[in-house]
């Protein structure tokens, strides 16, 4: 692995449009699961670590082994913005791996997936 590949972005250091991002948090919430057209289960998790939080969304199978508490390393990740709102995703060859459970530091505040006038420019859906 190369040294680039080993740092870890803080929540509050996302950016729309970021990709190949490696961020380690805990998971707060789990939100309902919605279906696509093409019957994926998708669910929007509300994720924090000591600098905020942020939502990600999950998809398939992956998301139903996800519990509240799980300390979680996600690899490979992206940030961009859905309904106007700055949310984190799996990214191709990306990956989830739970790391530990209940012991990690966080803060909800600031919650960076609240709808910014910062990102408003920037959304194109």
């Amino acid at each position: 692995m190369s040294a680039a590949s080993d740092t870890f972005l803080l929540i509050r250091d996302i950016k729309p449009g970021l990709k190949n991002l490696n961020v380690i948090f805990i998971v707060l919430e789990i939100g309902r699961v919605t279906k696509t057209k093409d019957g994926h289960e998708v669910r929007s998790c509300k994720v924090a670590d000591k600098t905020g939080s942020i939502t990600i969304s999950v998809w398939d199978e992956i998301g139903g082994l996800i519990q509240p508490g799980d300390i979680i390393r996600l690899t490979k990740g992206y940030a961009s913005l859905w309904k106007g709102c700055l949310t984190l995703y799996t990214g191709r060859g990306g990956e989830l791996h739970k790391i530990g459970e209940f012991c990690m530091v966080y803060s909800e505040v600031p919650n960076f997936s609240e709808p910014n006038s910062e990102h408003v420019g920037q959304n194109k859906l």
